[in-house]
């Protein structure tokens, strides 16, 4: 059994990630539909302690969990690992005697808490002294308000947390303001529109894609490109070498390592290693996320069987944010890529069928349930499949992205 959620990233001033909200559903049948918040909330708690641990999405980073007064007055969050998670007090929450003692209590206990959405009302003050970060929407908000909830915050040492900051624009007056944690999708869009050469180990991925991309891959070929550069041939091996691939003796050449691998399997590393490569600057969370997208599709792809190779919808996730890591436009990516027409096409054009797969992960990401359901129609696609897919994808981008950051 399987507990469903999607993960938004926060990231702090160094745009490095410092946590995730989670944004969860209970079941199958109740990915796409409303459903009550207390309800979801108990599911998660559920999940948590029966099924699986919050670490197989967040990884050793803590999880954001809404809580309304109501299961906060029930102490439902003492049924989390206090060092796992954020209390997100709602909203909607009223600030009530009994909410209050309820959030001493568990603060007591050392769990961390945050305020949901705050718009500033002097009665929450009370709360203050144990609240330690404050979520403030940036889109719905004027510099005025954030100011006078800056001013409070910070007699009491409390952190600003920006959400909804969708481009570089915002993360930079967000920034200058002084917030200290920012949520939102601004790091996948360019920050920079420039043009980035590759280096030539770069430039020898990008060759190895393309050899890789042939119907008929020629090893010798593939052999080639590896002995060129000392340190692919030792990512490589590295990577043939783990635990993922199971063998009775070490390896010891690279054309060993590429038979051991397989077709498939190489395919999947290039991309990987191609992604981790062409801009080690960027905050690991982006790579993370290009890994999810290009397993999700290619699992899609399998299931879907209206693609000619489903290695195409791993690269096409794989590739999905590379305007992001490379500071650039799409379109001046693609130009330095040898990679097929329909690949180009749902990434600059966002047409075709990878594109739909593309929009269907984008939409599962932010948990924009009703607009992943009618790409899932749209593609007729088992709907209860989905959510198994980016459970699976979530669980194999964690286990594999530290292993391209060695």
């Amino acid at each position: 059994m399987f507990f469903y959620a999607a993960r938004q990233p926060i990231l702090d001033r160094n745009k490095e990630l410092f946590a995730y909200e989670l944004l969860f559903r209970d079941s199958l049948e109740n990915v796409f539909p409303d459903i009550d918040g207390d309800k979801a909330t108990s599911q998660l708690i559920e999940a948590s302690q029966f099924n699986l641990g919050l670490e197989d999405f967040t990884g050793q980073y803590p999880a954001f969990i809404n809580f309304s007064d109501d299961l906060l007055k029930k102490n439902f969050p003492s049924l989390l690992p206090k060092e796992q998670i954020v209390v997100e007090i709602l909203e909607t929450a009223k600030p009530t005697k009994s909410l209050l003692a309820a959030v001493e209590s568990l603060k007591d206990e050392g769990y961390t808490f945050a305020l949901d959405d705050y718009v500033h009302n002097p009665v929450w003050l009370h709360f203050f002294p144990f609240v330690d970060i404050i979520k403030v929407d940036y889109m719905e908000s004027t510099e005025a308000q954030i100011l006078e909830i800056k001013k409070y915050a910070k007699k009491y040492d409390i952190k600003l947390l920006a959400e909804k900051v969708e481009t570089y624009e915002d993360f930079n007056s967000a920034y200058e303001l002084g917030f200290d944690y920012f949520q939102g999708y601004f790091f996948s869009a360019p920050e920079v529109m420039q043009s980035k050469a590759l280096a030539p180990t770069q430039m020898g991925l990008a060759e190895l894609l393309y050899e890789s991309s042939k119907a008929e891959m020629d090893l010798d070929s593939l052999i080639e490109v590896f002995q060129r550069d000392v340190t692919l041939s030792f990512k490589l091996l590295r990577y043939a070498n783990s635990a993922t691939f199971r063998r009775r003796s070490e390896i010891s050449t690279i054309r060993q390592a590429l038979v051991v691998l397989g077709q498939e399997e190489l395919k999947r590393f290039l991309a990987l290693l191609f992604t981790a490569q062409v801009n080690s600057s960027k905050p690991v969370e982006l790579i993370r996320l290009s890994m999810c997208r290009a397993n999700f599709c290619d699992e899609l792809a399998k299931h879907h069987r209206k693609l000619p190779d489903p290695s195409m919808g791993f690269l096409t996730g794989m590739l999905s944010l590379m305007d992001a890591i490379l500071d650039e436009s799409m379109e001046s990516v693609m130009e330095k890529l040898p990679l097929s027409k329909d690949i180009k096409s749902a990434l600059v054009d966002g047409e075709g069928l990878l594109a739909d797969y593309i929009a269907l992960i984008k939409h599962y990401e932010k948990a924009q349930w009703d607009e992943a359901k009618a790409i899932t129609e749209k593609l007729n696609v088992e709907p209860s499949k989905i959510p198994d897919f980016y459970h699976n994808s979530v669980q194999w981008a964690n286990e594999h992205a530290s292993q391209l950051s060695d």
